[in-house]
């Protein structure tokens, strides 16, 4: 689980770069071997008790902004409901119904427009929700009540009168409440449904594809159940779990199917095997249930004319997959410069594991360093590591500099660079910026970005902001810097410039890994009493601008390396 305050661990194989340590002592033969970085944990450890609770003590809110964000779009009116469960509403006048977890009324409206003289009661968690029950066109206060309810927590009695309804539809809803407790919801319903009343049931399967995709993820909350990329989560029932839930809290299992349908997303060339159950239960009077299910498998052929409930293009919210719709736009004011960087959304960052994707205060500092210091970069070769989709330190550096190459090891990142690129740098800079993949010890990455520089001397400055999270990465991004700087020359030294926040690595650590690989500390920044540095770099930076007065986080920190002579 992606954890704001630092980025996700890098996994890295340790002895190539041992070797490549070892090789700065002697002639130079060492040379770096083509090495992959895995840029993500491979280990799925899953969400964190932490993050598990937090999602559990919000859920309300976070489906609050699902309803505002999506509105009644996200799930198809369900005219199926006659087709597949016709009998159960027919042949009784003044039906009572309730609709467990109703949402926008997806339901609802298809069901008093099919029955005209049923009752409605609608209920949800979500205020946003019942308020757009309520603003409908056809809502009808004679025919619908719709009001908020945690059914773990609120007593339905108190809203129904006990033993009154006839149906309980429950579709798509029990799957976002946490397993342990679907069983005080059964037992909430069970206080207003009628003896031999019926629960109408369809939701999320095991084998979904949505599902499979959770499993790449440390998305995982416990077994089935996962937290989707804007903090709703899902769960999804097997068999055996599903009917023992019911029969345990008093119901009968009078049907129970598996369906299984592709669906064809020809826009973006997708097509998703999904799996749902579609359940009848019974309300059998008693505390326990005896009769068993009647179970069956519907695979793709026999379901062709079933309906599916997800609207166009939701598989990519169910699989947290996040398209470009889902980024949004900050502003940015380095100096007298104003961007607008298209960024991940807020509410998808908590599990996306790009951290690429978003924009750090490191890089909102280094760019307004930059901004009131032109000549760090004017007329130089910049290389940027770790730019992510924002580069906003490259595009700065693009307005002075010969050449700046922004490179990061993400190709989403890389892909939302580009848009950022054009939509901020007029094409006179454009022609100066290039972007480019790099992961840290790939050779041919490292030899790619070296073919951008013509003069074949390597870079005058390297620019990384927050790249320096984890003691993993520091071996490989100090071997990459060490072939991409430019040799020493008497007009001007190269320089590695580091800004960021310590995390898991500390000064120390990080000055002894750049150590073997050529790199001395010449300056920091902020100072300090035991600074013994000959150089007094960084403070000039920020002499006379406010920079310091207006810091994104004091707990910012800069490093500059040169190459040290041997």
């Amino acid at each position: 689980m992606l954890d704001l305050t630092c980025k996700t661990p890098l996994r890295v194989t340790h002895s190539i770069f041992r070797a490549m340590a070892s090789g700065t002592q002697h002639s130079g033969e060492q040379q770096i071997q083509p090495q992959r970085l895995q840029i993500y944990s491979a280990a799925n450890t899953g969400v964190s008790p932490f993050w598990r609770d937090k999602y559990e003590r919000e859920a309300k809110r976070h489906w609050d902004v699902f309803y505002k964000r999506h509105q009644d779009r996200f799930f198809k009116d369900r005219h199926y409901l006659d087709k597949e469960w016709g009998n159960y509403f027919s042949g009784a006048e003044k039906m009572v119904i309730l609709e467990v977890g109703c949402g926008a009324g997806n339901t609802i409206f298809p069901l008093i427009t099919s029955y005209p003289d049923a009752f409605v009661y609608a209920c949800d968690f979500s205020p946003r929700a019942i308020e757009l029950v309520k603003t409908h066109k056809d809502f009808k206060e004679s025919q619908v009540k719709a009001f908020t309810s945690d059914l773990t927590v609120d007593d339905l009695s108190k809203e129904i009168p006990p033993f009154s309804v006839d149906i309980v539809t429950m579709i798509f809803v029990l799957s976002a409440v946490s397993p342990e407790k679907m069983h005080l919801v059964l037992q909430n319903i069970r206080k207003v449904l009628k003896p031999n009343g019926h629960v109408l049931f369809r939701d999320y399967a095991t084998g979904d594809l949505a599902q499979e995709r959770f499993s790449g993820k440390d998305q995982k909350i416990s077994d089935n159940f996962y937290v989707r990329g804007d903090g709703t989560r899902a769960y999804y029932f097997s068999n055996e779990f599903l009917t023992n839930l019911f029969k345990e809290n008093g119901f009968d299992v009078e049907e129970h199917d598996v369906y299984c349908k592709q669906v064809e997303n020809r826009s973006r060339e997708l097509v998703m095997n999904r799996r749902w159950v579609h359940a009848v239960f019974r309300n059998s009077g008693s505390s326990n249930a005896s009769s068993e299910p009647k179970d069956n498998y519907k695979a793709n052929g026999l379901v062709n004319d079933s309906a599916v409930d997800l609207s166009e293009g939701v598989a990519f919210d169910m699989f947290g997959i996040s398209p470009s719709s889902d980024n949004e736009i900050i502003e940015i004011n380095p100096g007298d410069w104003k961007f607008k960087i298209r960024v991940l959304s807020k509410e998808y960052q908590h599990t996306c594991k790009s951290t690429g994707l978003m924009l750090w205060e490191s890089a909102r500092l280094m760019a307004s360093v930059l901004a009131e210091n032109p000549s760090i970069v004017t007329g130089k070769r910049v290389l940027e590591l770790g730019c992510g989709c924002g580069g906003i330190c490259s595009m700065i550096a693009a307005t002075s500099a010969d050449l700046v190459v922004a490179t990061d090891g993400d190709a989403l990142a890389l892909d939302l660079l580009a848009k950022n690129l054009e939509s901020n740098l007029s094409p006179s800079f454009l022609t100066k910026l290039i972007p480019k993949r790099l992961e840290w010890g790939n050779k041919e990455h490292i030899e790619a970005v070296k073919e951008m520089n013509k003069q074949d001397r390597g870079f005058d400055v390297i620019i990384g902001t927050d790249v320096t999270y984890v003691p993993e990465a520091m071996l490989p991004l100090f071997a990459t810097a060490k072939e991409l700087i430019a040799e020493e020359e008497q007009e001007q030294e190269a320089a590695l410039i580091l800004c960021h926040i310590f995390r898991r690595v500390d000064e120390p650590s990080l000055v002894s890994a750049a150590a073997q690989f050529g790199f001395k500390l010449a300056d920091r920044w902020p100072t300090t009493s035991r600074s013994n540095l000959s150089e007094t770099i960084i403070s000039n930076w920020f002499l006379g601008n406010g920079l310091q007065e207006h810091l994104p986080s004091t707990a910012l920190n800069i490093l500059l390396f040169r190459k040290d002579a041997y």
